[in-house]
């Protein structure tokens, strides 16, 4: 049996379960060195990322597998370009839960167009909308916000 014809079970933290071809499942680099080195079967648990997330990771593995290699190609390049940039049009807490599960699962592709959307997000941002963003609270004091914005003038202007 070829490597895109067996299948992997791949099972969410909430317990939800995806049949996905071996390829696909490569795509996760943990997946990928569970399988070199032979400690799971064709059921792998992927203990730290819930079901909507999971569905969205494989939807981008299959994607991308399906494409093949598109280099040397500019017709497919920009076609999966653009499905890329569709794909990761999302809020930004389904953004930053697909960053960390790329992240986790050793995804670099998927792993960049996220962090890169993160970062055109926050682009030319204040510093105020981005704490909202990110959900930080502010914890300077009045002088100490003030200092540390005239010794670093360059980023505020």
């Amino acid at each position: 049996m070829s490597e895109s014809d067996k299948i992997i079970t791949l099972t969410s933290s909430d317990g939800e379960r995806f049949e996905v071809s071996e390829t696909v499942a490569r795509q996760f680099e943990i997946v990928a060195h569970m399988l070199e080195d032979g400690c799971t079967g064709s059921t792998v648990p992927i203990t730290t990322v819930d079901s909507t997330i999971l569905a969205k990771v494989i939807e981008y593995c299959k994607k991308h597998v399906e494409a093949g290699d598109v280099e040397g190609n500019e017709e497919a390049t920009k076609t999966l370009k653009d499905w890329d940039e569709e794909f990761v049009k999302v809020e930004m807490d389904t953004l930053f839960s697909i960053i960390l599960a790329a992240n986790y699962l050793n995804i670099k592709g998927l792993l960049d167009i996220t962090c890169q959307k993160a970062a055109d997000n926050i682009k030319d941002k204040t510093p105020e909308e981005v704490r909202k963003i990110f959900n930080v609270e502010n914890d300077f004091s009045v002088d100490e916000e003030a200092a540390v914005r005239k010794e670093n003038d360059w980023a505020f202007t």
